[in-house]
């Protein structure tokens, strides 16, 4: 996990374990916690996603010390616009970006830099 100075707010890497877990509810498109029509995903797939303030040469030589030498395959600009506490050290940020939106839901420690009204940057690999 990047610190606050590096203009990475969170990046982590997940693997997906289902698909419209729910049910589908829409036609065209499936549910991870982001639209999967713009970037397409299955189960079983590993992605790195990461939350930047900003896409400065900062960012990217963070990402670069960290031993994440490949470029980015899909960025988005969005802002942070709910902040949940949870429970038990658990919280959920919220952002939209461009009416797409985004539930990270984890440990306090990871999102913490994470700032209600904040501009953010989206960046997703696999």
């Amino acid at each position: 996990m990047a610190t606050r100075e590096s203009n990475i707010l969170f990046d982590d890497i997940f693997t997906v374990q289902d698909v419209d877990l729910e049910g589908k509810k829409f036609e065209r498109v499936s549910r991870l916690t982001f639209n999967i029509e713009l970037y397409p995903l299955r189960k079983g797939d590993v992605f790195t996603l990461a939350l930047a303030s900003s896409l400065s040469r900062q960012v990217v030589e963070v990402l670069e010390d960290a031993g994440d030498k490949q470029d980015y395959q899909y960025v988005m600009y969005g802002k942070v616009y709910k902040f949940d506490d949870g429970s038990d050290e658990v919280v959920t940020a919220y952002a939209s970006f461009g009416g797409l939106l985004m539930a990270l839901t984890g440990s306090y420690r990871h999102l913490q830099h994470i700032v209600i009204g904040e501009n953010i940057y989206l960046l997703m690999r696999q």
